[in-house]
């Protein structure tokens, strides 16, 4: 049996056991991975490990470390609050800020994972704070992340027109921003009704504080909402009023600067976020090293190693020509059209669980030698396998679905993981024929 089909096998046979046994998916992947690897592909321990994610690991571990310590001392409680009144206590508009806040950050050149690492800690705090679906918040900021990722000076933008350029293609910067910028909005404007936003227009909240306890000249005093417990002694002007929020403390304020700078090293300097936000953690550590002693266990492992593992069997999946094997079938078929389509859902496929940019690129230069032929609209196909392939982002095998995962500190992650999970697929069984049905078969582009 080729080495093709048995990945493809091995592949299955990992999403079935981790379906109906209660083992992490990632350590069925390194298993597949090293068996698979080295007696089917050909491939030695060493080449495999080349295909572990650091980067993505340094990141998730990075994040969830520094957004512990953030929530620790409340200052994540802190810009909720902040969300909150900036909105005039409207609940509805929240989801959209977050959706337009990450899409402005990507369409003006920010890495999508970066903006996501930095917007969903917040959004999935308010979610948790005020009973908003933590899918529909998470979502918001991925979709919204993939919506202004196509502007002419993002990463995908930049590399969609390079490859269309120079592959001699007609194309149209302006119409790859705005087909996936609108495509994801209506996909947002469809959550944000089936996930219960129609029951959160109309609410409204007050910027109150939020339940926990802090230590005050020496006392512990407990916030507006806190376990009842015995009251402490001292002067009222020790503690913080119970119908007044707190004031901001030197933490926070420490702690701010320190997310201000992750975002400014990150997103301006384009420096590795997963560097900066370990290296910004231990310096809040340093300054109260005993009570965030604790932050390093609520660093999201499992999911780690969930993400870890599977990335690392799509890499022997990809060494094994897999993709190539596939793509190669497709373009034998010779009807544009059905080519379009199957490279869409290549692209929203293996984009689930790979490099968004490696994909777009790879589906666009296999669909050049039909698109040189002007049987259909290049610049439709171009827009519609863009979108095809970074809308599955939502998977949590990628990195921003993995990112959003991680993210989440108030819910139950299992349940969670399983209702990504389930609207990832729902994304890529969908997606892909949405997006060749609106910009592919019109022929309006």
């Amino acid at each position: 049996m080729s080495p093709e089909i048995v990945t493809i096998i091995a592949l299955v046979v990992i999403f079935a056991i981790a379906t109906f046994l209660p083992i992490n998916m990632g350590a069925l992947a390194f298993v597949a991975a090293f068996v698979v690897g080295t007696l089917s592909v050909g491939l030695s321990t060493d080449d495999i490990l080349t295909g572990f994610p650091a980067e993505l690991v340094l990141t998730l571990i990075g994040v969830t470390y520094l957004f512990a310590i953030a929530q620790n001392n409340g200052t994540v409680d802190l810009l909720v609050r902040g969300a909150v009144t900036l909105v005039g206590g409207h609940v509805a508009a929240i989801p959209w800020i977050m959706f337009f806040v990450t899409a402005l950050l990507t369409a003006i050149g920010a890495l999508s994972p970066a903006a996501v690492a930095i917007i969903a800690p917040i959004a999935l705090t308010f979610a948790a704070r005020h009973d908003i679906s933590p899918l529909l918040m998470g979502m918001m900021v991925i979709h919204g992340a993939q919506g202004g990722g196509f502007s002419p000076i993002s990463v995908y933008g930049v590399t969609v027109n390079t490859i269309v350029e120079g592959e001699g293609l007609p194309g149209s910067p302006l119409a790859v921003f705005l087909g996936a910028l609108f495509f994801n909005i209506a996909i947002a404007l469809v959550l944000f009704f089936l996930l219960g936003g129609r029951k959160l227009i109309g609410r409204k909240v007050a910027a109150q504080p939020v339940p926990h306890a802090e230590q005050v000249h020496g006392t512990v005093v407990r916030g507006h909402g806190a376990a009842p417990g015995p009251a402490v002694g001292g002067d009222d002007d020790e503690h913080i009023h119970p119908d007044r929020p707190e004031p901001v403390r030197f933490e926070q304020i420490l702690t701010l600067v320190g997310l201000v700078v992750v975002a400014v090293l990150a997103l301006v300097f384009d420096l590795d976020i997963g560097f900066v936000a370990i290296t910004v953690a231990v310096v809040l550590a340093l300054f109260s090293a005993t009570q965030h002693k604790g932050a390093v266990s609520q660093i999201s492992w499992s999911t780690v190693l969930l993400i870890a593992g599977v990335l690392t069997f799509v890499f022997v999946l990809q060494e094994a020509g897999t993709i190539d094997y596939v793509g190669d079938a497709v373009i034998g078929l010779g009807v544009p059209l059905v080519i379009a389509l199957l490279l869409a859902y290549i692209g929203g496929v293996v984009s689930a669980f790979a490099s968004s940019t490696a994909i777009i690129g790879v589906a666009i230069l296999l669909a050049v030698p039909f698109l040189e032929s002007g049987e259909i609209s290049a610049v439709g196909v171009v827009v519609a396998l863009s979108v095809a392939s970074t809308i599955v982002d939502v998977s949590p095998f990628s990195t921003n679905g993995a990112l959003v995962l991680a993210a989440a500190q108030d819910v139950d992650k299992d349940r969670f993981y399983k209702q990504i999970l389930g609207y990832a697929a729902i994304v890529v069984a969908v997606g892909p024929l949405l997006a060749w049905l609106v910009f592919v078969v019109p022929g309006w582009l």
